[in-house]
């Protein structure tokens, strides 16, 4: 697991003025509650994961692309137009059908934002941070993850030294799919661990 977090406690000094800029801007009434709140959404569940589930796709359909990816996730990634902060020292991991990771970060909210977007208020809720790791069963099947007793569970500690992309098994009954139906099927939380990817069918209902 990673270590070295840099802001374990409360606010990081941009988080600090981040938050002060934002209440200014609620008080002079140019900004409301619900408009940030809408622009989160956004990027929790749309902007942002699409970029991860491309990068997913590749390596589906591309073996090459997927080795790059397992050994230098950080080029493997910029390779396709993505980088920058918080996605410095990337490390994929590859579930197989015995092997199930999941990605935390038990003292703050590390996060590939590159990849992802922004980080789901439950990733960085703390009965997460502390439950995944104790009994990270439980925990996916309160997600609907329910795994075979034979399937290993990893859980990996995300830090600001590294971070991490679960690269989700291919569902089945997708040979006849291109790279873009393929992101489609693709979720935010299989890139983290915690689901799976889409089926076909269930893109289709």
């Amino acid at each position: 697991m990673g270590a070295g977090h840099d802001h374990a406690g409360g606010y990081s000094e941009m988080e600090a003025r981040a938050r002060a800029l934002e209440t200014l801007l609620y008080e002079r009434g140019l900004l409301t509650p619900a408009a940030v709140d809408a622009v989160v959404r956004e990027y929790e569940t749309d902007v942002g994961p699409l970029n991860g589930a491309r990068v997913v796709a590749r390596a589906w359909v591309d073996d090459a692309y997927r080795q790059r990816l397992l050994e230098d996730g950080t080029a493997a990634m910029r390779e396709l137009g993505y980088g920058g902060a918080e996605g410095y020292h990337l490390r994929a991991l590859a579930n197989t059908a015995g092997i199930h990771n999941v990605v935390v970060c038990t003292l703050c909210s590390c996060y590939p934002w590159p990849l992802l977007g922004l980080p789901p208020s439950w990733y960085k809720s703390p009965p997460y941070r502390s439950r995944v790791v104790a009994d990270p069963r439980g925990v996916l099947a309160e997600f609907g993850l329910h795994l075979a007793d034979e399937t290993e569970v990893r859980v990996w500690d995300s830090s600001a030294e590294i971070r991490y992309l679960v690269l989700p098994q291919r569902p089945a009954g997708t040979t006849e799919l291109d790279e873009q139906e393929l992101a489609d099927l693709v979720t935010r939380d299989s890139m983290i661990g915690t689901g799976l990817p889409l089926s076909p069918e269930g893109v289709r209902e």
